[in-house]
C-alpha cells in the first residue's frame, strides 16, 4: 500500500467508523449520571422528580434516538456523495458531529436534557453519513488488489471507536460524574482533525471518471493515492466500466428492487449485508458481563476484561487485512458464519449449565472470545468491501443507501425488543441469531460468487450467471433503460 494510500485510510477512519464506534460504546459508561442529573433537573423546573418508570424511558430514548439520526444520514448519503463527491460528503459529516459534541458537551452547564437528546441526533446524522461514504470512497480509491484491505480499515476503525469509548468511559480517565459532559463531548477531536486534513486528500478516482468525466483529475488522483507506475490498466478498467454505463445517472432504491441486471446483487446485499444486526454481536457483548461474573471476575474488573473483547475485535480485523486478499471474500465469510453459529450453539448450552459445573462459566467466556475473533475475521471486515465491488458505479450509491436504511433500522427496532426478547428467552436468544448465522454459511457457500482480484465488470458478469439464468451464452452487454444488461445467442 502506498503512503497516500494509507494516510487516506487513516483519515477515512477517524471521521468515518471511528466516530460510529466511538458513539456506540461512550454512551454506557454515563448512564446513571445522566439518569440523575435528568431528575434533577425536574425537580428544579418542576418542583417534583419524575417516576422512575418516566427517567428509563427518557434514558431509552436518548439511546435509541441515536438510530434514528443515523437512519436520517444514511439516506442522505446517495444524494450527498453523487452531487458533491465522496469527499465533501464526508466533509459534510463532521459538520453534525461538532454541533452534537457542542449541544451534549454544555448541556449540564445550559441546564437541559433536551441538549442531550438532540446532540444524540445529530451524532446519529453523522454516524449514518460518514458510515456509508466512508465504505464507499475508501473501496472506490483502493487498486483491484487493494480493494479488499483498505475497506478492511473501515472495521478496524469502527473496532478502534469502540475501544476508544470503553476507555474514556473508565473511572481512572473520564467515567466520574463531573466529567461526563466532557465524556460525551469526545467526538469533537477526531471530527476536527478529520476537518482539517480531509481538505489536502483528491476525490474518489471512479467518481472524478465515470461521475464527473473528468479524466484528467482521476489520472492526478490515481498518482497521488497510488504513487508513480504504471496505473494504465486499472484506468482502463473504469474506461470499461463508464463505457458500459454511458450516460446512466446514478439510480435510486427503487431500481434496485426492479431491475433485473442486479437482482442477486441485491437479494445479496439484503441478506448478506444489510441483516448484520441478526449475527447477534451485539447480545454476545450484553451477555458477556454476567458470563465473566459466573466465572469470578469481580465486578469492578468487567470493565477491563469488556477492553480486552475490544482489543481483541481490533486485532481480528486487522488479521481480516492480511487474509482477505489471501483467502477470498467468499471463503472468508462462510467459514466465519460456520464457526460464529457453532460458537453461539454451544454458548446457549453452556448458559443453561451456567450454574451445574463450576468449569462451565469459564467454557461460556471462551466462546465469546472466539465469537468475537471469528466476526472481526470474517462478516465485520469482509462486508466494508462487498457492497462496493457487487455493484457498479450508477447502482452503489443506491446500494450504501439501501444498506445503511435497513442497518440503521434494525438496529432501532432491536433496541428496543432487545430486552423483552432476553426476558422471554433467556439465553435461548441466541437460537434467532445462530439460525442467521447457518442460514449465511450456506447461501454464501453455494450462491454468493467470488469478488477478490476482478474488476467490477467480471463481478456483474458472474451476478449475469444468476440474473440470466436459463439464458445460453452471454456475448456482449448493451444499454437498456434500466442499466447494463446482458444479450444471449440463441
Amino acid at each position: 500500500m502506498s503512503y497516500g494510500l494509507f494516510l487516506l485510510a487513516f483519515v477515512l477512519g477517524i471521521g468515518g467508523g471511528f466516530q460510529y464506534g466511538l458513539q456506540v460504546s461512550i454512551i454506557n459508561s454515563p448512564a446513571e449520571y445522566i439518569k440523575s442529573f435528568i431528575r434533577e433537573t425536574c425537580l428544579r423546573r418542576y418542583g417534583s422528580s419524575p417516576s422512575e418508570e418516566m427517567i428509563t424511558l427518557m434514558w431509552s430514548f436518548i439511546v435509541s434516538i441515536y438510530s434514528i439520526g443515523g437512519l436520517l444520514g444514511a439516506l442522505s448519503a446517495g444524494y450527498l456523495s453523487v452531487r458533491f463527491g465522496r469527499k465533501k460528503a464526508m466533509l459534510f459529516a463532521d459538520i453534525p458531529s461538532l454541533l452534537s459534541a457542542a449541544l451534549m458537551g454544555f448541556s449540564q452547564l445550559c441546564g437541559s436534557f433536551e441538549m442531550i437528546i438532540a446532540g444524540r441526533l445529530f451524532a446519529g446524522v453523522c454516524g449514518g453519513l460518514a458510515l456509508n461514504t466512508h465504505f464507499m470512497y475508501a473501496g472506490e480509491c483502493a487498486p483491484r488488489k487493494l480493494r479488499g484491505l483498505v475497506a478492511v480499515t473501515a472495521s478496524t476503525a469502527i473496532a478502534s471507536g469502540k475501544f476508544v469509548g470503553f476507555a474514556l468511559g473508565l473511572r481512572e480517565v473520564l467515567g466520574v460524574e463531573a466529567l461526563w459532559p466532557i465524556l460525551l463531548a469526545a467526538n469533537a477531536l477526531p471530527a476536527l482533525i478529520h476537518l482539517l486534513t480531509l481538505p489536502f486528500f483528491p476525490d474518489s478516482p471512479r467518481y472524478l471518471l465515470i461521475d464527473k468525466k473528468d479524466k484528467e483529475g482521476c489520472i492526478k488522483a490515481v498518482k497521488w493515492l497510488w504513487g508513480d507506475g504504471d496505473h494504465m490498466a486499472e484506468i482502463d478498467d473504469m474506461m470499461a466500466e463508464q463505457e458500459a454505463i454511458r450516460e446512466e445517472k446514478a439510480k435510486s432504491m427503487c431500481d434496485l428492487f426492479r431491475d433485473r441486471p442486479v437482482r442477486w446483487q441485491f437479494i445479496t446485499l439484503f441478506l448478506v449485508c444489510s441483516c448484520t444486526q441478526l449475527i447477534g454481536s451485539s447480545v454476545v457483548y450484553f451477555y458477556a458481563y454476567s458470563v465473566f461474573i459466573n466465572a469470578g471476575i469481580p465486578p469492578a474488573q468487567t470493565h477491563y476484561v469488556s477492553l480486552g473483547l475490544g482489543i481483541t475485535e481490533i486485532l481480528t480485523t486487522l488479521m481480516c487485512i492480511f487474509l482477505i486478499e489471501r483467502a477470498g471474500r467468499k471463503t472468508l465469510l462462510w467459514k466465519t458464519y460456520t464457526v460464529m453459529a457453532l460458537a453461539l450453539g454451544l454458548l446457549t448450552v453452556t448458559l443453561s449449565l451456567q450454574d451445574s459445573f463450576s468449569w462451565v462459566p469459564y467454557c461460556s467466556v471462551a466462546l465469546i472470545f472466539i465469537f468475537i475473533m471469528a466476526f472481526g475475521m470474517g462478516p465485520a471486515g469482509v462486508l466494508c468491501s462487498l457492497p462496493t465491488e457487487i455493484f457498479i458505479q450508477s447502482y452503489r450509491p443506491a446500494a450504501f443507501v439501501f444498506n445503511g436504511t435497513i442497518n440503521w433500522i434494525q438496529l432501532f427496532i432491536l433496541g428496543l425488543l432487545f430486552p423483552f426478547i432476553v426476558e422471554g428467552l433467556g439465553s435461548f436468544c441466541f437460537i434467532i441469531f445462530l439460525t442467521y448465522c447457518l442460514s449465511m454459511a450456506i447461501f454464501v457457500f453455494l450462491v454468493m460468487p467470488e469478488t477478490a482480484g476482478k474488476t467490477m465488470l467480471q463481478v456483474m458478469e458472474e451476478f449475469n450467471r444468476l440474473n440470466y439464468r436459463g439464458k445460453k451464452k452471454q456475448t456482449t452487454l448493451e444499454q437498456s433503460n434500466c442499466s447494463v444488461v446482458t444479450v444471449t445467442r440463441l
